[in-house]
């Protein structure tokens, strides 16, 4: 059986825009007729997405995979890192939880997991005309060379050519570029036939001098630049390209002048799964608030959304040490609606309980924000529920943020360890008679979710709530109508997809980069 051709992207360092390039390249080649398929050997990443078949894998990885117009597998992304601490991960391996390793242990078992990958990588490209491969940070981490599993070490398995990125708006590209075609050893560099320069801003005619001198310091074509590309919604591998993108974010919020509403994001430090808030960002009648300190919160937000965590019980604890706990309940107090999803919905429980040690020393009992009558409990590993699945909001639940939700389904997913459930000695449950059950899952039947009485104060375990445009208008709709009866109709909705923006990639691609050179690579 003939196997796929490959092409691999790999970078001087993180965040150069590798993921980025590797999804419009994926569009591209889709456009063109190719059947083409995303791989990434390893992942670390706390943005995770779920498969068909309810296996996890990087959501970078997805995305590429939705770009190309199929289905992702856990094949696409055979190993995937979920930082736990500074040096401690939970490993999955094809799709599956195996368990939580200190960084040490995983290299030391690094010779198993090369079988996996190669498996994966064989499976693609037996299904598929074109695998491009991502590569992560730089492959030129001298110190650790010896325990590559993600870069050159993929491209000599795959056979691969090899196109280095480089990011020209931090400044050294010269260095970053020639320095780590300097590092790699002789046959690593002949593998790479082609150097992209990425997220450029200003005059590009004013670069060509540079283009020329990179090709010939390097002996290596320049294949293209391409130049920054303004508020592009596509998901990230990681945070850290949320730590440096939060003051472009916050500086495109505060443009919307006509934005009706102030929405607070909380930045957790294991935040994961941000880009499903994306679509929010966008909408026109929201100012989307990326906060990590109290004096960062608007003067009277709307709504307060506490997102998705891979650690809840440390961001928690980060939450009540950095004031922000104290600040969430005053504000909610004064009329601010809160929202929880997934480890934020866990946060609003009254406690959490660790038991089997799943997130912190067995045995240990956290308070929550007590703003609902919920007590949580944390699972072992392998109880894990990732699922892809259609939810609709039941009946007893329409009030207040779900007002104006209708019979129609939402498509969402879940991740997570965990339990919860109502408290029934809560003094919570006593006074407020909410709705435990606010939504219903289709593939469980199960009621999920929990609605306060007053309908402001709502959570569950259901990520991508915003990206149903449904769902996203109804909730502002009713945070409109709670500002000003008036407004509740008064202003443009917007749709948001995600097609538009993979199209908007491969064209700005298409414009920038020699494509006839790439596809050559390909011969």
């Amino acid at each position: 059986m003939s196997l796929a051709k490959t092409l691999m992207i790999q970078g001087t360092a993180s965040t150069v825009g590798k993921s980025t390039l590797v999804t419009g390249l994926c569009r591209i080649f889709a456009q063109e007729g190719y059947r083409v398929a995303p791989f990434k050997a390893q992942n670390m990443s706390l943005n995770a997405a779920v498969t068909s078949s309810g296996g996890e894998i990087g959501r970078a990885q997805a995305t590429q995979a939705e770009a190309a117009g199929i289905e992702p597998t856990v094949e696409m992304n055979p190993i995937l890192l979920k930082p736990q601490g500074p040096s401690r991960s939970q490993v999955i391996v094809m799709g599956r939880p195996l368990a939580a390793m200190e960084a040490q242990e995983y290299y030391q078992r690094r010779t198993g997991f090369v079988e996996y990958i190669q498996q994966a990588l064989t499976t693609l490209r037996q299904a598929y005309d074109l695998v491009i491969i991502e590569g992560a940070g730089s492959p030129v981490e001298l110190n650790l060379a010896h325990y590559d599993l993600v870069n050159m070490r993929v491209a000599q398995l795959a056979d691969a050519p090899v196109l280095l990125v480089g990011d020209i708006d931090q400044g050294g590209i010269f260095a970053a570029m020639l320095g780590t075609l300097m590092l790699l050893q002789p046959e690593e560099r002949a593998r790479v036939k082609g150097l992209i320069v990425n997220k450029f801003r200003g005059d590009l005619a004013l670069w060509h001098d540079g283009e020329r001198l990179l090709a010939e310091r390097s002996g290596i074509p320049v294949l293209g630049t391409v130049p920054h590309i303004e508020q592009l919604r596509i998901a990230e591998e990681d945070s850290v390209a949320l730590d440096t993108g939060v003051a472009t974010v916050l500086q495109g919020q505060q443009r919307k002048a006509g934005a009706q509403l102030d929405i607070v994001l909380l930045r957790f430090p294991y935040m994961s799964n941000y880009d499903e808030f994306d679509a929010l960002a966008a909408d026109p009648q929201v100012r989307l608030h990326v906060v990590a300190r109290a004096q960062d919160f608007p003067a009277h937000p709307d709504l307060i959304i506490l997102p998705g965590t891979k650690n809840t019980l440390h961001d928690l604890a980060w939450l009540w040490r950095a004031g922000l706990a104290q600040q969430i309940r005053q504000y909610k107090g004064e009329g601010s609606a809160i929202l929880g999803i997934c480890g934020g919905y866990q946060m609003l429980s009254e406690q959490l309980h660790d038991p089997a040690g799943v997130e912190a020393e067995a045995g240990t009992i956290d308070t929550g924000l007590g703003l609902l009558p919920l007590t949580t409990v944390f699972q072992l590993v392998h109880e894990k529920v990732t699922q892809r699945c259609q939810a609709w909001i039941t009946p007893a639940a329409r009030r207040g943020l779900f007002a104006h939700l209708t019979e129609q389904a939402m498509h969402v997913y879940q991740i997570h360890v965990g339990r919860t459930t109502v408290d029934a000695t809560s003094s919570i449950g006593k006074d407020v008679h909410g709705t435990w059950g606010a939504l219903r899952v289709d593939t469980t039947q199960e009621l999920e979710g929990y609605l306060s009485a007053d309908g402001w104060c709502a959570g569950c375990y259901l990520h991508g709530l915003f990206e149903n445009n449904h769902i996203r208008h109804g909730i502002i709709q009713a945070l409109r109508k709670r500002q000003s009866p008036e407004l509740a109709h008064a202003a443009e909705q917007l749709h948001f997809s995600r097609q538009h923006e993979y199209d908007r990639l491969a064209a700005t691609l298409r414009q920038h980069l020699d494509l006839h050179a790439i596809q050559a690579l390909l011969q």
